[in-house]
């Protein structure tokens, strides 16, 4: 399975080409709101999703059956930022389940800044 290509259909919206990728039968977790989605349901909640999309991928790895990403997503104005990590079940070379922990970019709170702790990762 080519999770880069997956990644790049998914930035661009391109709803033929991520499905491509997928069982019929599969399905999307997006836990931190407490998500579950069919193919059909996660082609509504991405494609269309207001707004042109950009990302990179930070890390990639894999272990058996399972790719665990890393993904840097944000609108191509660079309004904002968030970070998704994705575990991806693969099956045959499709993806057969996805568990996906999307968090929004930001400063660190208040009061570690004012602890003076931590450094910037970049």
């Amino acid at each position: 399975m080519n999770i880069q290509a997956f990644w790049e259909a998914v930035l661009a919206q391109k709803e033929h080409e991520i499905r491509k990728y997928f069982h019929k039968e599969a399905y999307i977790n997006w836990h931190c709101t407490n998500e579950h989605f069919t193919v059909d349901e996660f082609m509504i909640a991405n494609c269309e999703y207001p707004g042109d999309w950009d990302g990179e991928i930070e890390r990639i790895e894999t272990l058996n059956d399972l790719i665990i990403t890393v993904v840097r997503v944000y609108p191509k104005n660079q309004a904002a930022s968030f970070h998704v990590t994705s575990f991806f079940k693969i099956k045959d070379d499709k993806i057969q389940a996805v568990d996906e922990y999307w968090a929004d970019d930001g400063n660190a709170p208040k009061w570690r800044i004012e602890k003076q702790i931590g450094k910037k990762i970049r």
